[in-house]
């Protein structure tokens, strides 16, 4: 239940964002920026229901496996779209540098999922 209540929460959080981004920061950033920031935002959301899928797998199979690929899911937000807003906003371009640290945790994780939900002997 822990990750269904987590995607839930980051699932509002993107929802918060990405109207802030649509809306608040639309006329304020550049196009380019903007589309950085919606990637931010993209990423976001398939990872928070990614947490679903995790709480899901839990539910039929709980291994360490499936907590440390939830972990490895809230580090790649951090990461990667924490990483993406950051840039979006600021224009320093080393916070974007940040990204692939992400981008390896979001794989980290789905790699997880997958040993996590492959059939047992």
């Amino acid at each position: 239940m822990m990750w269904a209540r987590m995607g839930a929460a980051f699932m509002a959080l993107a929802v918060i964002i990405g109207a802030f981004g649509a809306h608040a920061l639309k006329a304020r950033l550049s196009p380019e920026m903007h589309q950085v920031f919606e990637v931010g935002v993209r990423y976001h959301i398939y990872h928070a229901l990614g947490m679903f899928v995790i709480a899901w797998l839990a539910s039929v199979r709980s291994t360490p496996l499936l907590n440390g690929a939830g972990c490895c899911f809230v580090a790649g937000l951090v990461f990667f779209s924490g990483a993406l807003y950051l840039y979006a906003l600021t224009g320093i371009k080393s916070l974007a540098m940040l990204a692939p640290i992400g981008g390896s945790f979001f794989i980290a994780g789905w790699v997880m999922v997958c040993v996590a939900a492959s059939p047992t002997k």
